[in-house]
């Protein structure tokens, strides 16, 4: 199991979103293609055919809880898994 693997299924499962480290997330957004810019404190990330746009800042060595659930949200609309 890869390391992007086992970030994406601490994503999926819901159950670990207060755990999941921003390192890991920045590292699986620009492998999945997204562009990162970075404005104060704020990671922003688009992708070519994905309406939203990723927000993520952290929080001591982690993502916002409710960052991940965004994410989360992304993931299954524009089906990003498995690409």
């Amino acid at each position: 199991m890869s390391k992007h693997d086992k970030t994406i299924q601490q994503i999926l499962s819901g159950r670990a979103d207060a755990s999941i480290k921003f390192k890991d997330i920045l590292s699986l957004l620009t492998s999945l293609g997204f562009v990162m810019r970075v404005k104060g404190s704020h990671h922003i990330f688009r992708k070519e055919g994905v309406l939203d746009m990723v927000n993520i800042q952290k929080d001591g060595n982690m993502v916002k809880p409710y960052q991940v659930k965004q994410i989360r949200a992304i993931f299954a609309e524009y089906n990003l898994i498995g690409e």
